[in-house]
């Protein structure tokens, strides 16, 4: 069992940063994969950013270039850095630990 605890969700103007941080309750050093997932209204959940144990990457070819995932397994902590923020980026952002586990989500707002 874990528990994910997101952060740092808000309100940006189009070309704006955001970090976001996802906070688990137990180490995630022997957890195989971690990601961030978003769900726009009316859309279907969509993985945006994923994480292995190893350190490999990998992203919706929407965000490459501007959001840079990492794992910090010594604050047992995994956080999204987006950059060059869109309106379309705007979402409910998920955390998502393998196999079955998800924080309860952060809203991300980008006005044009």
């Amino acid at each position: 069992q874990v528990q994910l605890v997101e952060s740092g969700g808000g309100l940006v103007q189009a070309g704006g940063s955001l970090r976001l941080s996802c906070a688990a309750s137990r180490s995630i050093s022997s957890i195989n994969f971690m990601g961030w997932y978003r769900q726009a209204p009316g859309k279907q959940r969509e993985l945006v950013a994923g994480i292995t144990s190893g350190g490999t990457t990998r992203y919706a070819d929407s965000v490459k270039g501007r959001f840079t995932i990492s794992r910090d397994n010594t604050k047992n902590t995994v956080y999204l850095q987006m950059n060059s923020l869109k309106p379309e980026d705007t979402a409910v952002y998920y955390c998502h630990a393998a196999l079955n586990y998800w924080g309860q989500g952060t809203q991300v707002t980008v006005s044009s």
